[in-house]
């Protein structure tokens, strides 16, 4: 039996035995997409299509980001490498063995790979890209048998708010747009 008087709710999380882990699990994970939502809105605020990623380590964020390409005009500044980069200054390794990544959209093949290469353990995002996404939609890089590295993936995680996000984000360019002819 399960002491909850002395056990942090991280060391219940770790006991995959223990009835209650997926419940604290799927907290933390409705916790930790609430930062990535920040991000993104962090994006919106500086007219960045809106995609944030935090990545954790030991239940604490270790990375968080939000794309940045047409801030830094460069193509790879999606919120996923961003938060990779800074991950891996962090930990002092390029892997990211131990970590989860929470991202508000489907990563696409650059970043999905990525994720792969740097040997992130686990992938929480929002809604599926239809258009671009390498997790499931298009491709299934981060769980190919062929890699050398697999990853758990919790799909469709909270994503009403962060299509909300996107979905805001491109009605408004459209009206900005109309406006502006």
């Amino acid at each position: 039996m399960v002491d909850f008087n002395t056990r942090s709710s991280d060391e219940i999380n770790d006991n995959s035995d223990n009835p209650l882990s997926s419940i604290f699990s799927q907290d933390n994970d409705s916790r930790f997409m609430l930062e990535a939502i920040k991000e993104a809105l962090a994006a919106a605020e500086e007219d960045e299509v809106p995609i944030g990623a935090v990545i954790v380590y030991k239940g604490k964020v270790i990375a968080r980001a939000h794309n940045q390409r047409e801030t830094l005009n460069d193509p790879t500044a999606h919120a996923e490498m961003i938060a990779l980069t800074q991950a891996a200054e962090h930990l002092q390794s390029w892997r990211l063995t131990g970590c989860t990544m929470y991202v508000t959209l489907e990563p696409c093949p650059m970043c999905a790979g990525a994720l792969v290469n740097a040997r992130v353990d686990r992938l929480v995002y929002g809604p599926a890209d239809a258009k671009a996404g390498a997790c499931e939609s298009l491709f299934n890089i981060v769980q190919d048998p062929r890699l050398n590295h697999r990853l758990e993936v919790v799909r469709d995680f909270m994503s009403e708010p962060c299509r909300a996000l996107l979905q805001d984000f491109f009605a408004n360019k459209r009206k900005q747009k109309k406006a502006s002819n």
